[in-house]
């Protein structure tokens, strides 16, 4: 894919949008979905920790704190029918489960990445922007 002089590939800046921009496009368009759900609450946290290994639920549940139970499940459960994160139940006694990103759910840490560290360098400059604003 091709980059301008800014490095933002001409996907999203040389798409030319209608104006004014239909609200069924919008809600209909990938990246408004795949944003909506890696803005999530949880799913950023989680998708972070399982690009570093796989875990164990209770694992999961103890190292995020604040998440309840219902909600790591359901997490989880709509990371994987994105084809974000597989489960496996390990034939233990009692059985437990692991989770673990897939191939597809790996290929989110770069551009995620990407975002967070553009979001760490200007944090500063958002937050004073906000003040001003006030």
């Amino acid at each position: 894919m091709a980059t301008g002089n800014t490095g933002v590939r001409t996907a999203l800046t040389g798409h030319r949008l209608p104006e004014p921009v239909p609200a069924g496009e919008y809600e209909h368009c990938p990246v408004t979905d795949v944003l909506r759900r890696v803005s999530d609450k949880w799913t950023l946290v989680l998708v972070t920790l399982l690009g570093r290994r796989p875990y164990r639920f209770n694992e999961l549940n103890r190292a995020v704190e604040g998440i309840s139970q219902r909600m790591l499940t359901r997490t989880l459960r709509t990371l994987e029918s994105d084809g974000l994160v597989e489960r496996e139940v390990l034939p233990t006694s009692p059985p437990s489960v692991e989770y673990r990103l897939t191939p597809l759910g790996a290929s989110l840490l770069e551009p995620l990445s990407a975002l967070a560290g553009w979001a760490v360098d200007h944090h500063a400059e958002i937050t004073a922007a906000r003040r001003a604003a006030a």
